[in-house]
């Protein structure tokens, strides 16, 4: 049946055999009368107003037979709700009751009302984990795609802010939106990005933000750089609505998406612009220079330990005159990379009763007798806690583990190769950077490829409000 029909029985009947009610508990079969008409309503109970369906009730037993109209529309306006659509194909009607409105069935007519009842499960709005700040709004985005649009509207107050609803997947239909100002943002790009999302040929986006960016964005996954930007705060979507940039939110989702992104945005964070121009000019440099120590601070050690005779009076210190540890040092690096991994992954899956004890267990175990018991050298234990200090301090945890593939790169080469395999590793490094693709096709280190020096200094320094231009 690819329309209903006028027989009312038959289309509650095809409807019933498609959604299969009897075998799921929470699915409701409503049966009542309107004005003497027979009508059926399907809804999922977990995803209905219990209160505003015991009102359209009430409503619907006050009516009379004639003030019943003859048309679907008419009958629409009628319903005394905000959101009611008219829907006259069984299949399309299945994805609206599984999002949770209620679709009801009426004697007289050829179509469906779907009424927009839905209300999910979700926590309250707080400060996002990841993109905490020192000063400024508190607020996060959570799992509902409607209340995180709300979200950004609140701070985008303008008549050409736009969101587009999308959905993507063929056994769950997940909800997309696409948020931007008209006039800003690039429409070649957003054609792109829309074009990308109805092509999406996969049954379903179940790790939702993730699974979307490995859908518009197919081929090698061997540059382990981020190609997109990610955030949690409403803030930083508003403003990058403001820069023309796009947002792309999607249901279940706390994070949102943010295109075009270049190396510079994605290592940018909201303090940056929550503090006086100087303050934030020293952040952001300061987070640069972290990335770039961190990512040499241990291959630049081993460089130096195989070429003891070059090292100048003033660096001796960082030789090792005595082994504590007969591990060559190459090998205590990468333990202590995996270790340091592990105490991550602990904490992460550590019940918050038990994290204070780990805490303690992992300092005196990684610590005091690591170094006592000849497993590492002192050295190799400070070197690589700077380093995993300035792996934390990144503003994404793409960029932070992409650093660290790199560094665990560019060890290997200069234990090996001594100078000329450090010179490689920063040249793969480089590379890696340079070439890396995004959705928008532009450079990933725009604005040094292709040079521009305004947006360069936007890029690098805090510039004041009124002077971004």
């Amino acid at each position: 049946m690819e329309k209903y029909s006028d027989n009312f029985e038959e289309n509650v009947k095809y409807f019933g055999e498609l959604v299969q009610p009897d075998k799921n508990f929470d699915m409701i079969v409503k049966k009542i009368k309107i004005a003497g008409k027979k009508a059926t309503l399907f809804m999922i109970d977990s995803f209905t107003k219990d209160e505003l369906m015991e009102k359209l009730l009430e409503y619907f037993s006050d009516l009379k037979e004639d003030d019943i109209p003859g048309s679907a529309d008419e009958m629409a306006d009628l319903i005394p709700h905000i959101e009611v659509d008219v829907e006259y194909s069984p299949v399309k009607s299945i994805v609206p009751l599984m999002q949770g409105m209620v679709v009801m069935f009426l004697e007289g007519f050829d179509n469906v009302f779907l009424i927009d009842c839905r209300t999910y499960p979700s926590r309250s709005v707080s400060e996002p984990w990841k993109n905490r700040v020192l000063r400024g709004s508190r607020d996060g985005f959570v799992e509902s795609i409607a209340g995180n649009v709300g979200l950004i509207r609140r701070r985008v107050r303008t008549k050409d802010f736009r969101v587009e609803a999308l959905s993507a997947g063929r056994l769950s239909k997940t909800d997309i939106a696409i948020a931007y100002i008209d006039g800003l943002a690039d429409k070649k790009l957003l054609d792109n990005i829309k074009k990308r999302i109805k092509t999406i040929n996969v049954d379903a986006l179940t790790m939702n933000i993730e699974s979307l960016a490995e859908t518009l964005l197919k081929g090698s996954y061997i540059n382990p750089f981020p190609k997109f930007k990610y955030t949690e705060r409403p803030d930083s979507a508003a403003a990058a609505v403001f820069d023309g940039n796009i947002v792309v939110l999607i249901d279940n989702s706390p994070a949102v998406m943010i295109l075009p992104t270049s190396i510079f945005d994605i290592a940018e964070e909201a303090d940056d612009y929550y503090f006086p121009p100087v303050t934030g000019t020293y952040l952001k440099l300061s987070r640069y220079c972290i990335a770039v120590f961190s990512l040499i601070l241990t291959p630049v050690w081993v460089l130096l330990l195989n070429n003891p005779g070059s090292v100048p009076e003033w660096l001796k210190f960082v030789l090792i005159e005595e082994h504590s540890s007969t591990v060559p040092v190459l090998l205590q690096l990468f333990i202590l990379e995996f270790a340091i991994d592990g105490l991550r992954l602990a904490a992460v899956n550590t019940p918050t009763l038990l994290s204070t004890p780990l805490s303690v267990i992992a300092g005196i175990v990684v610590g005091e007798y690591a170094v006592s018991s000849g497993w590492f050298d002192p050295e190799s234990m400070l070197y690589m806690a700077f380093v995993s200090i300035g792996t934390y301090t990144q503003a994404s945890f793409e960029i932070g583990y992409a650093i660290k593939f790199f560094r665990l790169i560019i060890l290997v080469l200069t234990w090996f190769f001594n100078i000329w395999g450090f010179t490689a590793g920063i040249l793969i490094f480089i590379l890696c950077l340079v070439f890396n693709r995004t959705i928008s096709e532009k450079s990933y280190i725009y604005p040094i490829i292709p040079f521009n020096w305004n947006m360069l200094k936007r890029k690098l320094f805090r510039i004041r409000l009124g002077k971004e231009k």
